[in-house]
């Protein structure tokens, strides 16, 4: 039985982490995104994040303006033209922030990168961008329901934790696909990748998603691996039979058809699995793993991939089929890599439960695509922030009825810094009767957990 090792870049906290005070690292991260700004959009930006931050409720930029220094704010609805036709360019903005992220948690080594898509709901007819979609949250099996909103393709940076458990998905580029462009969802990541290994020229990429996005495979994406579920009917091939000396004609470029995966499976005698224990989603697993090098020729002709099937050894689980395009790949880093996919599923959750990411109202030019993007700077940053600042130390209160919790949810990152900002705001230089501590923790701690 094997054990899948931890990866040495998850134990990059004591090398990079340097506590910091919290206003300063929040500073600090404004700062490195002033290159995307003139000055006065910057100063926009900055007070539209922090009262982002603050907000609790719907996340409308009125009520963002509301929450903002009234001697500081401009006219409402300037934070209004900011969103929608402001002086910054999205491409400019997404660069700082891969810059900014990826470095930090990945300072070498091949950095792992997650991507799906999610329907982020909006109301009224006339958004620039919206469409009808499938709404995956409600569709089942047996129905498929769709709503109305911005179509959200996304790019997540995969990043263990320090305290461990399931990692995080940072967002590092978005686009919003938009219907009779001329471009799938699979032209927009490949566009997104292409970006990354031009910020990253020296740096390879692996690149996992859903079996929507495995014939991303295909797309000969530069110094990038792919890693995805396949389709139970792939047509897999046996690799070509070596040339005989003399033979005639053009060299074979694929063997025998493979039977289905699900026949593959079934064949195999027990001495052909392979028993390991894998860390999925922050949780060992037991699990039987086969791996074998095939052809899947209608996506990738002139190369090998890969193929992991995994079985559940109590035969509860229905065998899963996974591939990689890395052919130095264990199966047990490849499930323990689709495993981890499950972190952007965590963001899209989070971003729209907590951050409003369908909230605001506007409608018009680059708007909508502009308000996701800040509502998704806004995470990567929130969570980044903590970890610089808190590392893996404890900042949630003992509650009596949730005494197993050991890790901290966004919504626990998201109030430290509520605190932090909120301390600055009301108690830090105030000329008045001090406050007594316990009266301040729990405004402090209304404040930080409102809704």
């Amino acid at each position: 039985m094997s054990v899948k090792k931890r990866d040495p870049l998850r134990n990059w906290l004591p090398r990079l982490v340097v506590k910091v005070e919290g206003g300063e690292a929040w500073q600090e991260i404004f700062v490195r995104m002033a290159p995307a700004f003139t000055v006065p959009s910057f100063t926009l930006f900055t007070q539209l994040i922090t009262a982002w931050v603050l907000l609790p409720g719907r996340h409308t930029i009125t009520r963002m303006w509301r929450v903002m220094e009234p001697e500081s704010r401009r006219a409402h609805d300037a934070y209004h033209r900011f969103v929608r036709c402001g002086r910054w360019n999205l491409h400019t903005f997404w660069r700082l922030l891969a810059l900014l992220v990826v470095p930090f948690f990945y300072p070498a080594g091949v950095i792992q990168i997650t991507t799906d898509d999610t329907v982020a709901k909006k109301t009224g007819r006339k958004i620039s961008g919206a469409g009808i979609f499938r709404d995956a949250v409600r569709s089942t099996r047996n129905k498929v329901v769709y709503a109305w909103g911005l179509n959200i393709v996304l790019l997540t940076l995969s990043v263990h934790a320090p305290w461990g458990g399931e990692p995080l998905g940072l967002p590092i580029n978005a686009r919003i696909y938009r219907k009779n462009s001329g471009k799938t969802h699979l032209d927009l990541v490949a566009e997104m990748i292409r970006e990354l290994a031009e910020w990253f020229p020296d740096r390879w990429f692996h690149l996992c998603g859903d079996g929507a996005y495995a014939p991303l495979a295909g797309r000969n994406l530069p110094r990038t691996h792919v890693t995805s579920r396949l389709r139970r009917d792939a047509a897999l091939y046996e690799l070509p039979a070596p040339r005989r000396k003399g033979q005639r004609g053009r060299p074979r470029r694929k063997g025998p058809r493979l039977p289905t995966l699900a026949q593959m499976a079934d064949a195999l005698a027990p001495a052909e699995w392979t028993r390991a224990t894998v860390e999925v989603r922050g949780a060992m697993q037991q699990l039987l793993i086969y791996t074998r090098r095939v052809l899947w020729y209608d996506v990738l002709p002139d190369r090998q991939v890969l193929l992991v099937i995994v079985r559940d050894p109590a035969g509860v689980q229905p065998d899963d089929f996974f591939f990689t395009t890395n052919l130095e790949d264990t199966g047990e880093q490849v499930v323990a890599r689709y495993g981890d996919r499950w972190s952007i599923e965590d963001t899209f959750r989070n971003t729209k439960q907590f951050l409003g990411l369908e909230d605001p109202q506007t409608r018009k030019g680059d708007g909508p695509e502009r308000a996701v993007a800040l509502a998704l700077w806004t995470y990567a940053a929130t969570w980044l922030w903590y970890i610089r600042v808190h590392g893996s130390e404890r900042t949630w209160p003992a509650l009596p009825w949730y005494t197993q919790k050991r890790t901290p949810s966004f919504l626990d990152a998201l109030a430290a810094l509520r605190r932090d900002l909120w301390q600055q705001r009301i108690f830090a230089g105030s000329a008045l009767q001090p406050v007594p501590a316990k009266i301040q923790a729990l405004l402090l701690e209304v404040l930080a957990t409102a809704a």
